[in-house]
């Protein structure tokens, strides 16, 4: 699938006016990087998921200001329109004949085209010379990650299981959180893996790159894989609220019971982060979720 023109204008307008506050407002991102969610109405109704992954934002420790940098890119009419009440930069990613309205069950045939709709996406941001971290909606951002990414990587992926070290491929990977530097490794392996499904018939995004991320074609890609000990999810959960920057809703099918576990884990950082600083190291504290290990 290829955006089409018009729409190529109005995401590079879009890109630009988050970007740019980048550098206007003495921002930890660095230039021309933007930080990026795809959502549908499914997900994007008041008290759903969206509330959630703004509030985290709001409650974080310096993640305010990252919602400066923050796109939300909807994937439906209604999503496109709960965005411009509550966001200044939002995106309609037009998928001409696809609906994409409903909660897309995991591997259903709607939720495949989502997935590498959103590949395809993500490809032509890398293409008009943005960096980007792409987050799931169902991610709580409680510190700036940033600081944290590592410096001599092309592309870095966060982890459902972390094996030790962030550089073997043997890391099971989640596409739902990814940092992609634009440059000409990242732009040929977005292509490859998107070109991959073809290969792969019936698999999304995250099967085929576990497929394709040996593959000899990919030797000069700089590729990291992020510790789950800093972010983490339910697979695999950050247990020191004090160096936590992420927590996914991974490991969890379903909106209802994400959005339980999600509004646990949020209101249990609120707690935690109501100890002064100097009394954190010594606080004992688990998460209250995932209620449900789904898969």
């Amino acid at each position: 699938t290829q955006v089409r023109s018009d729409d190529d204008q109005e995401l590079i307008k879009v890109l630009r006016r988050a970007s740019t506050l980048t550098t206007s407002r003495g921002s930890s991102i660095p230039s021309k990087t933007v930080i990026l969610t795809t959502l549908n109405s499914a997900w994007a109704g008041p008290g759903s998921i969206l509330d959630l992954f703004l509030e985290s934002f709001r409650a974080g420790n310096g993640t305010q200001q990252l919602m400066d940098n923050l796109v939300i890119v909807s994937l439906d009419h209604k999503a496109h329109q709960r965005c411009r009440e509550i966001h200044r930069h939002c995106y309609a990613m037009a998928t001409p004949g696809v609906n994409f309205t409903g909660d897309a069950f995991f591997m259903t045939e709607e939720y495949l085209l989502m997935m590498w709709r959103r590949i395809d996406f993500l490809a032509s941001v890398l293409r008009h010379g943005f960096d980007f971290v792409f987050t799931d909606a169902d991610i709580l951002w409680f510190r700036n990650p940033f600081p944290h990414f590592h410096d001599d990587a092309d592309f870095q992926i966060a982890c459902d299981t972390y094996l030790g070290s962030a550089s073997d491929r043997h890391n099971i990977p989640n596409g739902g959180f990814v940092y992609a530097r634009s440059n000409h490794r990242t732009l040929h392996f977005y292509k490859y893996w998107y070109n991959s499904k073809d290969r792969f018939p019936g698999k999304h995004d995250q099967d085929v790159f576990n497929e394709i991320k040996f593959d000899p074609f990919l030797d000069g890609l700089r590729m990291r894989f992020l510790d789950t000990a800093y972010f983490g999810g339910f697979c695999q959960p950050v247990k020191d609220l004090n160096v936590a920057i992420t927590m996914h809703a991974n490991c969890c099918v379903g909106l209802q019971t994400k959005v339980h576990d999600l509004r646990n884990v949020l209101d249990d950082w609120k707690r935690f982060a109501k100890f002064p600083m100097e009394e954190r190291s010594g606080v004992s504290f688990d998460w209250r979720s995932p209620r449900v290990r789904c898969r």
